[in-house]
């Protein structure tokens, strides 16, 4: 088939997904745009990138290159997004301040840039990565927040993952690149290497498999089939894709998300949900043991891995020695920059440009130190009580929050998933914030209707009205209710 006439044939099945999926009884925020923007800029190239336009490589030793291009438009939907806050800042202030561990993450973040060599570009990147809280706020405080989180996976999934697939299979100039070594070809649809493509597809497929468990579960929401068939052609791509880039990170995490959300919805774990504990104690459990009773090689080839999990181990070894503070390590987003990257392209000068460690807590380390660690392992802890405290309320909800923050741990043992531009830190922030608001709220966020659900005491009841999180009018939030928000 020519590269033209399957262009067509993607476009018309984009605008037919979009079409399929439409639901007039859900009404967010035209606000949504913004977090839509951001997220499809992150989970895919950045808008010099893909005018031709990038700012020049890397040079080991020197500042990374920036473009004006991207500055300007990521600080004009921050700038966007914080005076859509500006009105809601009530809300906003109140699941922050719910959401404590973030805040206190990104306030040490800041100050670490007092010790830092490069203080002016850590600042630069801390607003930039403020950027991501911004966003899940605005998603988060919407009037329909449940129906606000399944447009944002959807306007992103049903654009990004079959435009992959036809950068791939028609136009391999853009979907396809040489390897890190140079010696094979490998996928990255519309993004920028074969990681990125399995990171995309893992946390939207974990999305659009909540969307799907849903539909299947609830037989009387308005235009039911043609959503679920809409659902789950972009599952099937999502599942595609992930085999086609080879990620064996990404696809590890989404098969034990998905495995958690399915198990999650058998019948006795939703009328016990402290079973969450024993299944997510099952995954921790069996992963460490693996690893002590010396099963590593095992495990890295059982994920098409080598068993220093494709040279990663090597980076751990010579990054580590070189943090210049271990308490509060090079300050925010700065250690690869300077002469110590000189000095470790010096050593591996035969590996290509990397600016990250391939281990999410390996790069907090070097970046924020034994606390930065520390404010991670808090952030994910809380996070898990707030998550698993949503489950409590809503089951369907629940399970995908719990599942993203589950997900995390394992994820970022050979990636970077603890910083900005990172669809995985996004997902990771807006679970946590979703949840603290399910809580506050005392209200579940399922679908309209009628759904059983478990007090609080124990005792199984039903709910006869529209749960806060769908509601289209004067939703209850924090013991408070909020007036009709205005669209933006």
């Amino acid at each position: 088939m020519a590269p033209q006439t399957a262009t067509v044939i993607f476009a018309v099945g984009i605008v037919g997904l979009f079409w399929l999926n439409r639901d007039k009884s859900a009404r967010p925020s035209k606000a949504l745009w913004l977090p839509v923007i951001w997220v499809s800029i992150s989970g895919s190239r950045s808008v010099s990138t893909w005018l031709g336009m990038d700012a020049g490589p890397e040079i080991p030793g020197q500042l990374p290159p920036v473009s004006l291009l991207d500055q300007a438009i990521a600080g004009a939907l921050i700038l966007l997004a914080t005076i859509v806050l500006l009105q809601r800042r009530r809300d906003a202030v109140a699941v922050l301040r719910a959401s404590w561990p973030i805040v206190l993450y990104f306030a040490f973040s800041l100050a670490s840039l007092i010790a830092s060599d490069f203080p002016g570009w850590g600042f630069k990147r801390w607003v930039r990565a403020l950027g991501d809280v911004v966003m899940v706020l605005i998603v988060v405080t919407d009037a329909q927040p449940a129906a606000a989180l399944r447009r944002l996976f959807s306007r992103v999934g049903f654009v990004l993952l079959p435009l992959s697939m036809l950068f791939i299979r028609y136009y391999p100039g853009l979907g396809r690149e040489f390897g890190e070594y140079g010696n094979e070809i490998v996928n990255t649809g519309v993004t920028t290497n074969k990681n990125a493509l399995g990171g995309l597809a893992f946390v939207i497929g974990l999305g659009t498999l909540w969307q799907v468990m849903a539909l299947l579960r609830d037989k009387k929401q308005p235009h039911r089939n043609r959503r679920l068939l809409a659902q789950s052609v972009l599952l099937c791509i999502g599942v595609s894709l992930l085999s086609t880039a080879h990620s064996a990170t990404s696809g590890t995490s989404f098969v034990i998300g998905a495995a958690f959300m399915l198990a999650t919805s058998l019948a006795f774990i939703r009328r016990t949900p402290s079973s969450v504990h024993a299944l997510v104690f099952a995954i921790l459990l069996g992963g460490s043991l693996t690893f002590l009773l010396g099963g590593r090689a095992t495990l890295a080839q059982a994920v098409g891995r080598q068993s220093n999990f494709t040279g990663r181990t090597d980076i751990w070894k010579d990054v580590i020695p070189m943090v210049p503070n271990p308490i509060v390590g090079a300050g925010f987003e700065t250690f690869w920059c300077g002469p110590r990257v000189a000095r470790f392209y010096a050593v591996h000068g035969g590996i290509s440009m990397t600016n990250e460690a391939h281990n999410g807590y390996i790069e907090v380390y070097l970046n924020l130190g034994w606390i930065g660690v520390g404010l991670i392992a808090l952030l994910l802890g809380q996070g898990y009580r707030r998550t698993v405290g949503a489950f409590r309320r809503d089951r369907a909800l629940g399970a995908l929050l719990v599942a993203y923050v589950v997900t995390a741990v394992p994820f970022n043992i050979t990636e970077a998933g603890f910083r900005m531009l990172s669809l995985s830190w996004f997902f990771l922030l807006l679970s946590i914030v979703a949840a603290s608001r399910v809580i506050s709220d005392g209200e579940t966020m399922s679908e309209p209707g009628r759904e059983r659900a478990e007090h609080p005491a124990g005792n199984s009841h039903v709910l006869d009205r529209e749960p806060a999180w769908m509601g289209s009018c004067g939703p209850q939030f924090l013991g408070g209710t909020i007036g009709a928000q205005r669209r933006l």
